[in-house]
């Protein structure tokens, strides 16, 4: 696909790879959050009901930082805001590093949410700025997240298998990738970089009138809220279950992401030739099959496949629904903001769920609740196809506010 084709000039071209190289560390530290919990059970006698509450934690964390780094640039500017919010990662990794104390653990995991919450509305909204509309670009941003995704488990693997608690060296490492998050904030052209909080376009909450702005809410609450769970306690569930060895539970979720990496590439060529309302309905009709695969299938062959076909198929929902009002967060700066916050309720939600129905009926009736969640996905998505249905583009279907 050519640059011309693409609607990126040189200049959106680099602030492209320098939001990728956030998108990277943040896959990795996103997947660590999971990926750590079987060495932090073991290490600190951690249960069931902790570990969901290290990750709802991360979770809130990320909710906040969603609203907040939506703000805080009205006042202060898209740069200034990520280098205070970014530095919330570098303190929680070296807290993750220096102690096992449970309050202190609460906090990291809260910090790394205010990290990756921050990063993710900040490239979501740069990249909206500079690729309005464009599936493609989103899904190719996301795919480099995904890259990260699937190199972070490994990372915690590689270095646990080095001797006894030397997974501590993976937390080193990504400590060190996260300090150079703020040298890259300061070098790059960031669109926008200047207080708004006096522009109009900033004030006008009218997308919380929008009914394709109230699906995409529901689409990334239920999508959230799966996601999380999956993160999070795939490589418990595969383990504890039985289902696989501790080493080949850490590749799955390796797999999961690679496999994530994939299916957004080719996310970024479907949604440039079919609709994204019938892209999003496909996608989330596959995530649900899979999804009961990976749970009720009777041998390790049919998770496997489960776990793959989750990731093929949950690839391009995120990215998409985010495209697909890029209209209104073009209109009004606090529309992206408004979307991931209430998308991370559900991420918050589901992992202290399945860790408290774990903990009193096994962990598969407590994976077995997130199937409620996809479920409830698929259906916001017929909801947005519906709202869809008829329209030419997202303009047309963009009532006046």
């Amino acid at each position: 696909m050519s640059e011309k084709q693409k609607g990126l000039s040189k200049e959106d071209a680099r602030v492209f790879t320098g939001c990728s190289y956030l998108y990277l560390i943040n896959g990795i530290m996103a997947l660590m959050v999971g990926a750590l919990q079987p060495y932090l059970r073991a290490s600190y006698n951690i249960s069931y009901e902790m570990s969901g509450f290290l990750i709802s934690s991360h979770s809130i964390g990320n909710l906040i930082s969603s609203f907040i780094s939506g703000l805080l640039p009205l006042y202060l500017g898209r740069r200034k805001s990520m280098m205070i919010l970014c530095s919330a990662g570098v303190m929680a990794f070296l807290l993750i590093f220096l102690t096992g104390n449970p309050l202190l653990l609460l906090l990291a995991f809260f910090l790394t949410g205010i990290n990756r919450g921050a990063i993710s509305n900040f490239n979501n909204a740069v990249i909206t700025d500079v690729a309005t509309g464009k599936a493609w670009a989103l899904n190719l941003l996301h795919g480099i997240y995904c890259l990260g995704a699937f190199l972070g488990p490994l990372l915690v693997l590689f270095c646990a298998s080095r001797g006894a608690n030397l997974w501590t060296l993976a937390v080193l490492l990504e400590l060190i990738l996260l300090v150079s998050q703020l040298p890259m904030l300061r070098k790059l052209n960031i669109p926008r970089n200047f207080p708004q909080k006096k522009a109009d376009s900033g004030s006008g909450l009218g997308f919380l009138r929008h009914p394709c702005f109230l699906a995409a809410c529901c689409i990334l609450f239920s999508y959230l809220a799966a996601e999380q769970a999956v993160n999070g306690w795939l490589i418990i569930y595969l383990q504890d279950s039985g289902i696989m060895s501790p080493q080949f539970s850490q590749i799955m979720a390796s797999v999961l992401w690679i496999v994530m990496l994939a299916g957004r590439l080719l996310s970024a060529v479907l949604t440039t030739r079919i609709k994204k309302s019938i892209f999003l309905l496909g996608s989330a009709a596959g995530y649900l099959i899979f999804f009961c695969l990976l749970l009720f299938g009777s041998s390790p062959l049919a998770s496997a496949v489960g776990v793959m076909g989750i990731g093929l198929f949950m690839a391009g929902l995120y990215p998409t629904t985010v495209a697909d009002v890029g209209f209104l967060a073009e209109e009004y700066p606090m529309a992206l903001s408004f979307l991931m916050t209430f998308g991370s309720l559900g991420a918050i939600l589901m992992p202290s769920v399945i860790g408290l129905i774990s903990q009193r009926v096994g962990i598969l009736g407590g994976m077995s609740t997130v199937i409620i969640a996809v479920a409830a996905a698929f259906l916001s998505i017929v909801w947005n196809a519906w709202l869809r249905k008829g329209s030419s583009g997202p303009a047309s279907a963009s009532p006046d506010l």
